[in-house]
């Protein structure tokens, strides 16, 4: 390595989560578009599969029995039930990455970025959230995928999960109509991350 030539930091995870509503899939994917090398962890489940997922990419879809399985293993990174469903993040999806040198993103839930703070307070955790509780309001109801009741319960939870958004490491508003830019938000939050992570590891010059 030449003189005073800086290393690349160690791999970081970093999390994003948010309410219902903010819009944490559609960023997901416009940045799995892009040519970035990240790791993007999938998560496992056991709600339904809609109708536009796909097992494996979006969600691994397994059954109740399956994933307590898999906690009984200590197959999982974290895990918590949100509405009703199980949801956690497979410990293999996030130590496999990294042993490769890949940043890794996660999706997760607030319940869990909180697990994530205490397991790794090294992660970066970026709050993705909509202008107001309206907005997600009108964007679970555009999206027809929850009955009025869950809708509900869903909104009641955001409300709380909004205020969460304070221990953050970082807050994205994913403006409407504006997805591009909260990618690139996002994407410049990472990198800024990135540099920082790899200043701390820089070599001194000989």
């Amino acid at each position: 390595m030449p003189s005073g030539a800086a290393r690349r930091g160690a791999p970081m995870l970093v999390a994003l989560s948010g309410p219902s509503g903010a819009g944490k899939d559609a960023v997901l994917t416009r940045m799995r578009e892009g040519s970035r090398s990240y790791h993007y962890a999938v998560t496992a489940t056991t709600r339904p599969r809609r109708e536009n997922e796909t097992d494996g990419k979006d969600y691994i879809f397994v059954s109740a029995e399956e994933f307590r399985g898999m906690i009984a293993n200590d197959e999982m990174l974290e895990w918590a039930e949100v509405y009703g469903n199980l949801y956690g993040v497979p410990r293999s999806q996030v130590t496999d990455a990294m042993a490769r040198g890949l940043d890794v993103i996660v999706k997760i839930d607030v319940q869990g970025a909180a697990t994530i703070r205490r397991l790794a307070p090294e992660a970066v955790l970026i709050f993705i959230t909509a202008p107001s509780l309206e907005d997600l309001a009108e964007r679970l109801h555009e999206r027809q995928t929850e009955s009025p009741e869950s809708r509900g319960v869903r909104l009641g939870m955001a409300e709380k999960e909004m205020s969460d958004s304070a221990w953050f490491d970082h807050v994205v508003i994913n403006e409407n109509g504006k997805l591009d830019e909260t990618v690139r938000r996002v994407e410049e939050v990472i990198s800024r991350e990135r540099r920082r992570n790899d200043g701390q590891n820089s070599t001194p010059a000989d």
